[in-house]
């Protein structure tokens, strides 16, 4: 898999999260907790996509 295709794959991934965490801050019943590690998830996924992009 090169280095192009990689960065596509977590990209996606990116954007899943971030539709994920819509999802759940939409809830009444919304877990903070679980929002919080979604969060930390996608900024992990970003700043990889950085590295590998630079």
């Amino acid at each position: 898999m090169s280095t192009t295709e990689y960065v596509a794959q977590l990209t996606e991934k990116h954007h899943r999260i971030e539709e994920e965490i819509q999802s759940e801050m939409t809830h009444p019943s919304a877990d903070p907790m679980h929002i919080t590690e979604l969060k930390k998830e996608k900024l992990r996924l970003k700043e990889k996509i950085q590295r590998l992009s630079s």
